[in-house]
């Protein structure tokens, strides 16, 4: 399985004009699970160039529900070049101030956008307008 981490110590060198990789909110693990060719080709690039996956924790506990069906997330999940982040103290409370200086209430939003912002990473996402309200300087990739 991919790498885990907690999140308040991942550091990741940025590359490629300042981007290190790409954070998966669920929208986007559901649209690679459903073959969406955008993600497909996404994470091939991705890959060509030695970028690093990001899967928040909760986005993932958003997507997955069959896992024995779901072979293209478990796939991606399996990848030395993908981190599983959890949800621990340090990352909990900036997600937690974020929800309060943005005024909104999502915590999956929330911990996908702390842990893009904290990597340098674009997020791929089906719901932009959210992340948006959350972080306006996020680079999204919209699925």
């Amino acid at each position: 399985m991919g790498r885990r981490h907690s999140g308040a110590k991942e550091e990741c060198a940025e590359k490629e004009g300042g981007l290190s990789g790409i954070t998966f909110d669920a929208g986007g693990l559901i649209a690679l699970d459903r073959n969406d060719r955008k993600v497909i080709a996404l994470l091939a690039r991705a890959a060509e160039r030695g970028l690093r996956a990001t899967i928040p924790a909760t986005a993932l506990a958003q997507a997955i529900r069959n896992p024995a069906r779901q072979a293209r997330l478990r796939r991606l999940m399996r990848q030395s070049s993908t981190d599983l982040v959890a949800l621990d103290g340090p990352d909990a409370t900036a997600v937690g101030l974020l929800l309060a200086r943005s005024g909104t209430a999502d915590i999956v939003d929330a911990h996908v956008a702390v842990c893009a912002q904290r990597t340098g990473q674009a997020v791929v996402t089906s719901d932009p307008g959210d992340l948006r309200r959350l972080l306006p300087g996020l680079r999204l990739v919209v699925v």
